[in-house]
């Protein structure tokens, strides 16, 4: 009895450590959705996945792409996954509808998109005034290009019934949306708007994809791309989110230390959709919108609240509190 009791208290502490270990191993396990994971403007997502940094941390992180950032915002706050790689402006918007959510690292200082006319209606669109009775395409209603189309539009003194919007995503979607006249102009990133830049059939009009053109554009620099993730689960997950940070905060380094080409060459293939070179062409020029270090740029939080306020009413009469809409405290101890 005595063999049979120790066999069994054996199996019942390997069984306990077992459980253990894989209780630990969830708990590091992370689903990220990213909103249009080829994208440049959300390269930090796929190359820290392919540079091995994740793993590196002693993370098991999956990504999944979703073409629209409200969308990937959805499924975060169904609960279907822990953190969305999208803009910063959907934790103010959120936050006006009762919902906390915070940018932990900040990848960009400014959206990256850019508002590209059809060539055909070239000449009867020269500025946003001139989007009255047209439809405009975004990547998806309640998206962030949703949201900057609806400033533009604001600021040139139209008003939301004097234009449609049309969701058609990105890439191949965005590109038929326009060559088939189904929109006069849309807002897009690259490597979306410099394909159809390439071929002649679209030209920028407003330019959102620099520093100088977002100032100019939104009053200031307008921080986007993030990972962004609940209040609630940050504040139960501080382990994990380090880990998170100290790995993209190794990613922005590395965009700051190498060519376009050397990062080109870490992207899976199909992300240059048959054109490397034009790829490439677009990430040098994209490049500078990357923070160097995960943290939000001063007066950038303030620049998206005022823009917001401009055209959804439950914003401009909410009591946001910016504070609560972002940390630097992990990518901080990332530095350290």
């Amino acid at each position: 009895m005595n063999t049979i009791k120790r066999i069994a208290s054996a199996v019942a502490v390997t069984l306990g450590v077992a459980a253990m270990g894989a209780s630990a191993q969830a708990a590091d396990k992370i689903t990220i959705m990213v909103g249009g994971i080829n994208k440049i403007i959300y390269l930090p997502a796929e190359l820290t996945e392919r540079l091995g940094y994740f793993k590196q941390e002693g993370l098991d992180v999956q990504l999944q792409s979703e073409p629209a950032g409200v969308n990937a915002e959805n499924e975060m706050l169904a609960g279907a996954v822990q953190g969305v790689v999208g803009f910063y402006d959907h934790s103010i918007d959120l936050q006006s509808k009762g919902k906390d959510i915070e940018s932990v690292v900040q990848f960009a200082k400014v959206p990256g998109e850019a508002e590209l006319v059809s060539a055909k209606d070239a000449a009867t669109i020269k500025s946003p005034a001139d989007f009255k009775g047209k439809v405009l395409g975004v990547t998806g209603l309640g998206s962030s290009t949703d949201f900057l189309t609806r400033y533009m539009a604001a600021k040139s003194g139209l008003k939301q019934d004097d234009y449609s919007l049309l969701a058609v995503g990105a890439g191949t979607t965005f590109i038929a949306a326009m060559q088939q006249g189904r929109i006069a102009a849309g807002m897009t990133s690259d490597p979306t708007a410099a394909r159809l830049l390439s071929t002649g059939q679209a030209k920028v009009l407003v330019d959102l994809r620099t520093e100088a053109g977002a100032r100019a554009a939104l009053g200031g620099v307008y921080p986007a791309a993030c990972l962004y993730m609940p209040n609630a689960w940050v504040n139960g997950h501080k382990a994990e989110v380090t880990k998170l940070a100290r790995a993209f905060v190794k990613t922005l380094r590395y965009i700051h230390t190498h060519t376009a080409e050397q990062i080109a060459d870490q992207m899976p293939r199909d992300y240059y959709a048959g054109n490397k070179a034009l790829y490439i062409q677009a990430l040098k020029a994209s490049l500078p919108m990357f923070t160097a270090d995960g943290r939000m740029p001063e007066g950038g939080p303030e620049t998206v609240l005022k823009v917001l306020s401009t055209f959804k009413p439950a914003v401009k009469a909410a009591h946001i509190d910016l504070s609560k809409t972002y940390t630097t405290a992990f990518v901080d101890a990332a530095a350290k």
